[in-house]
């Protein structure tokens, strides 16, 4: 056993017998876990209601109380200890000086039974140290939850994936890019919302389980109903229950809500996702495109206050990129492009649907070593061309357009040629973010 680990149970052990003994304890003031505690402020309003504190001064005419975790523990004499409190991605310093506090024997009591990772309630005074510091210089401090486990160094983090992903409580409490992930995509979900309510869209919530797996070609979710006795699918998207919402005179609706596919795993697929699926009558794909241009280019101002964002699609380490959604945004037709890339010329858009094309499709993969697994269909081998060719060049947000109409063959035909869908996906940074159709 490796010597860390043993440190650990050892912490957790001596640790989790400290809190019984004082869960045992008669004094009623030493429970844990004590059922209310009053927080008279927010961290983030104590930062900005006394960030006028001048240093060295403590405010005694003001008592509050906050709350938080304590992440760092550092004394300065045995009368003096300094914790930093950590809550709602900001942090303030409790500055225990015993000669604020209720009693001595509590300072020391309380100073001996506070760990790294616990949750503590302070009441105090705002102050600033000498040399700068935000504080609340505490009466008392509270222990509200105690940490059982030996807390990660946030200067360290939590570096091991299994560990982060598999307790995910932790990667919150220790990587605040983690959390700053959380908070994006709530920001995202709640202006795509304001911005369709705003267009006019009502949202709504469709079935999640349903007796046919439609709406789009994916392996569904088996589950069973027992009042019913029946099977049922779990939903692979909210498609025709929306088209049926139309159909009974709501030109325009939407839906944000989960979506199960029982297949792959990989960078840009997941078993179980969010989407956004809405439609709106008397509209075709250019009305489409312009909306996603006006959403995007307001979404990102809304989120960073600036069009063009830094994006590095290697991770930590890797190139940085920048990505511009100043609209318009740039359109590759999917035909047109390959054949300038390919140095080939693709068989008539009229003739897709026929073995002839599939076998020189074939062929192209083939030559250009392009991997395609069964069933190689001319539209498989399309995307696959696509995703090799075209998608890796995609890092402002592009629009991919003329799709032949074997890749969609529910959307209506363009009014300029004749078999091309009026489709367009939308990429950025490489990776396909949505897709429409006029139907």
């Amino acid at each position: 056993m490796k010597k860390s680990v043993v440190l650990f149970k050892q912490y957790y052990e001596l640790r989790t017998a400290a809190i019984q003994k004082l869960k045992s304890s008669p004094d009623a003031n030493s429970n844990p876990y004590p059922h209310k505690y009053h927080v008279e402020i927010s961290l983030t309003n104590y930062i900005e209601k006394f960030k006028d504190v001048p240093n060295g001064h403590v405010d005694e005419s003001v008592t509050t109380s906050v709350a938080g975790r304590i992440h760092s523990k550092r004394s300065a004499g045995k009368k003096l200890v300094f914790y930093d409190l950590r809550g709602e991605m900001v942090k303030i310093q409790i500055m225990a000086n015993e000669k604020f506090y209720v009693d001595g024997e509590e300072f020391e009591k309380d100073v001996d039974i506070l760990h790294r990772g616990d949750v503590v309630g302070v009441r105090g005074h705002p102050g600033r140290t000498k040399m700068g510091e935000l504080s609340i210089v505490p009466n008392k401090i509270t222990l509200l939850s105690p940490c059982l486990h030996m807390l990660p160094h946030l200067h360290f983090g939590v570096k091991d994936k299994e560990t982060r992903f598999r307790q995910r409580y932790l990667d919150l409490i220790i990587n605040e890019s983690v959390r700053d992930v959380f908070i994006t995509r709530s920001k995202i979900i709640s202006y795509m919302r304001t911005f369709l309510d705003n267009m006019g869209f009502l949202e709504v919530e469709t079935p999640l389980m349903n007796m046919i797996a439609g709406g789009a070609t994916a392996k569904p979710f088996v589950t069973h109903h027992n009042d019913l006795h029946m099977n049922l699918f779990m939903r692979v998207a909210p498609e025709l229950y929306l088209k049926m919402l139309v159909v009974g005179g709501f030109d325009r609706v939407y839906e944000i809500g989960r979506q199960f596919r029982n297949e792959s795993i990989d960078m840009t697929h997941n078993p179980e996702f969010t989407t956004c699926e809405f439609y709106m009558a008397y509209a075709d794909y250019e009305d489409l495109m312009k909306m996603t241009e006006q959403l995007l280019f307001g979404m990102v101002q809304s989120l960073f206050g600036r069009p063009v964002v830094p994006y590095n699609p290697e991770g930590e380490g890797g190139e940085e990129k920048l990505v511009d959604f100043t609209p318009p945004f740039k359109r590759v037709h999917i035909i047109h492009d390959l054949e300038k890339i390919l140095g080939v010329t693709l068989p008539d858009a009229t003739t897709f649907h026929t073995e002839e094309t599939r076998k020189f499709l074939d062929g192209v993969c083939v030559q250009h070593g392009v991997d395609c697994s069964a069933p190689r269909t001319t539209a498989r081998l399309l995307d696959k061309l696509v995703g090799e060719y075209l998608e890796p060049t995609f890092i402002n947000p592009t629009f991919l357009v003329g799709h032949p109409h074997v890749m969609s063959p529910l959307a209506k035909w363009s009014e300029v040629l004749l078999f091309p869908a009026m489709r367009p996906e939308e990429g950025i940074g490489a990776f396909g973010t949505g897709a429409g159709d006029a139907k």
